[in-house]
C-alpha cells in the first residue's frame, strides 16, 4: 500500500464509480480496479459493495476512510514542516458562518497577512454543523464556530462573547404588536444556523408556533428584507450597530440564555499541527 492507493480509494468513494475516479486520478480504470483489489487483500475485507448503479463504502471501507484522510493530512504536514523551514508557508483553510465572515475575516486577514505575509488563508462560510464536519473530516483546518461544542476530538480556544437581538422594521407595527398577530413572519437563514435556531427557540417560549419563514443565504438579504417589513429576524448587535446603523431597523434584547453567543475557534487534536495552523492558534490564544 502506498499514499497513492489511497488517493485512488478516496477517489472511488467520493465519486461512487470506478470509471469517474479513473478521469479524476488520470489513470484507467484497470488501474484503479487493480489497486482497490490490493487494498481489499491486503485488509482481508470488501471494502466497496458493488452493485450495477453505485459503488458504495461498506462499513469496513468507512473505517479506513477515516485512517485514510488522517493519513494524507499528516503527509502533508509533515511535507510543509520540513520544506518551510523558518520561512512558515502554507495553506489554511478556515470555516466561519456567515456574520463571522462579514464582521471578523477582513480584520483577521489584515492582522495575520502583517505577521505572516507566507500563509496564505481561504475561508468558506457554511452553517455551524457544516463547518465542524468539515474540521473532523480533514477539509478544513480550523472553524470560528459558537459554543457550545462536544465533538470527540476537537480542542477549542474561546474567541469572544456577542450579544444577539431581534429586529424587525422601524417604519411597522413594535414588536409586541408583530407577534400577538398570526401567522408572524420570520426571515432566516438555512437549516443549522446558530440564529435561526435562537429565534426559533425564543418563539417556542413566547408559545408562538404559528409562524412563515423566508430563508436566505445573505446578511444583506435579511437586513432589505426585515426593512421592507417582510418579517422579523436574529443577528448580533455588533453587526446591525456596525454596518447597519442608518437603516430603518429596530433591535428589541433578549435573555442572557438566548441572547449570548460565545464564538470559539475549534481544531484537531490528533497528531502534530502544521506552523502554518499554530501561528494562527497563537494569534487568538495572545487575543484572550
Amino acid at each position: 500500500m502506498n499514499i497513492n492507493d489511497l488517493k485512488i480509494f478516496e477517489a472511488v468513494a467520493e465519486s461512487g464509480s470506478f470509471t469517474k475516479a479513473a478521469s479524476t486520478m488520470f489513470t484507467v480504470q484497470s488501474n484503479v480496479t487493480a489497486r482497490i483489489k490490493s487494498l481489499e487483500d491486503e485488509f482481508k475485507t470488501q471494502l466497496f459493495s458493488r452493485t450495477s448503479r453505485k459503488v458504495e463504502l461498506t462499513s469496513e471501507g468507512m473505517i479506513l476512510m477515516q485512517y485514510s484522510k488522517q493519513i494524507q493530512h499528516l503527509v502533508e504536514e509533515a511535507k510543509n514542516n520540513i520544506l518551510s523551514g523558518e520561512n512558515i508557508r502554507g495553506c489554511l483553510k478556515i470555516g466561519c458562518i456567515e456574520t463571522t465572515m462579514a464582521l471578523k475575516v477582513p480584520g483577521i486577514l489584515n492582522t495575520f497577512d502583517e505577521k505572516y505575509p507566507g500563509i496564505e488563508l481561504e475561508f468558506k462560510s457554511d452553517t455551524r454543523d457544516a463547518v465542524l464536519s468539515g474540521v473532523l473530516d480533514y477539509r478544513l483546518d480550523a472553524a470560528f464556530v459558537s459554543a457550545p461544542v462536544n465533538a470527540k476530538g476537537l480542542e477549542k480556544i474561546c474567541i469572544k462573547e456577542e450579544q444577539l437581538v431581534i429586529l424587525t422594521s422601524s417604519k411597522g407595527p413594535n414588536l409586541p404588536t408583530l407577534i400577538a398577530n398570526e401567522p408572524l413572519k420570520i426571515v432566516v437563514f438555512d437549516e443549522g444556523c446558530i440564529f435561526r435556531e435562537r429565534l426559533e427557540s425564543w418563539l417556542s417560549h413566547k408559545g408562538i408556533l404559528n409562524y412563515k419563514s423566508t430563508t436566505l443565504n445573505s446578511i444583506e438579504g435579511v437586513i432589505n428584507f426585515v426593512e421592507a417589513g417582510l418579517g422579523i429576524s436574529i443577528l448580533p448587535e455588533e453587526i446591525v450597530s456596525k454596518y447597519y446603523a442608518g437603516r430603518d431597523i429596530r433591535t428589541y434584547g433578549l435573555n442572557k440564555q438566548l441572547g449570548t453567543m460565545n464564538t470559539i475557534l475549534v481544531f484537531r487534536k490528533d497528531g502534530p499541527q502544521s506552523k502554518a495552523l499554530q501561528c494562527f492558534i497563537d494569534m487568538h490564544a495572545q487575543l484572550l
